[in-house]
């Protein structure tokens, strides 16, 4: 295991198997009663059009029905299959596996996206890996994760997390597998008051179909609405409270 901290013990004693299991439940059951909304909703598009502009091919993984890159010439690749069939009938390209296990050539790929999905898997280390081997030199990779185990909530748990990260811890695991920070900015579309996510939760498990429904006419139009510009800093020195980070990354160069 790579030098992450694990950071709850409901989840320290969970296999990848586990995990695996109960993300795709989780996830299923989401994404079959979710809307897909565009990649150009989101805070993220501006540096993703600027990205995409630069690059000819682009692997996102594990998107969910919440795809950052462009539908049209991307390569997605997730577990879930209600969110590849929804993706693929708005004309996205979609293959069905693991972050761990990418049906790709080497250096197939001069831009890589993976957003919320290291902290969801037990072998980061084997997850990254396989995006380095998919990315070419100099290719671009746009990650998302969660920080500090310290800011561990109960949302962790439901969502299926496994772990939150160090800045150095995962500065280190990107340098392991050639990956330099170019520029980072603090991310994240979670609520701040643990109320609003505790009643939330309690929905989802008790009336979920009142639940969708306010997720999707509600909840998930107005977030994307109110999110605020992305403030990219050179580097990536994160601030007190920052607990969830957008880093743009560079692959080394042969």
């Amino acid at each position: 295991m790579s030098t992450a901290s694990v950071t709850s013990g409901s989840t320290a004693s969970r296999t990848d198997a586990d995990l695996i299991g109960s993300n795709k439940r989780f996830y299923d059951a989401l994404w079959s009663e979710a809307k897909l909304f565009s990649p150009k909703r989101f805070n993220t598009w501006p540096l993703v059009s600027e990205l995409a502009a630069q690059t000819s091919r682009r692997l996102e993984v594990a998107p969910g029905l919440r795809p950052r890159l462009p539908l049209e010439g991307t390569q997605f690749v997730d577990l879930s299959v209600p969110a590849l069939a929804e993706l693929g009938r708005n004309g996205a390209r979609v293959a069905n596996a693991m972050i761990g296990a990418l049906p790709f050539r080497d250096a197939s790929f001069d831009f890589v996206c993976a957003f919320d999905i290291l902290e969801h898997v037990v072998d980061d280390e084997g997850a990254l890996g396989e995006l380095a081997r998919v990315a070419e030199p100099d290719a671009r990779l746009l990650i998302s994760v969660p920080l500090h185990p310290d800011a561990w909530t109960a949302f962790d748990d439901f969502v299926g997390h496994y772990r939150r990260y160090e800045p150095d811890a995962i500065r280190d695991l990107l340098a392991r597998h050639g990956f330099t920070i170019e520029r980072s900015a603090v991310y994240g579309m979670q609520p701040k008051s643990s109320k609003l996510l505790d009643l939330g939760q309690w929905y989802l498990t008790h009336q979920r179909a009142r639940a969708m429904w306010w997720y999707n006419r509600v909840f998930m139009p107005l977030g994307v609405r109110f999110q605020k510009a992305l403030d990219f800093r050179p580097g990536f020195e994160p601030g007190p409270g920052v607990d969830e980070v957008l880093l743009v990354c560079r692959k080394a160069a042969v």
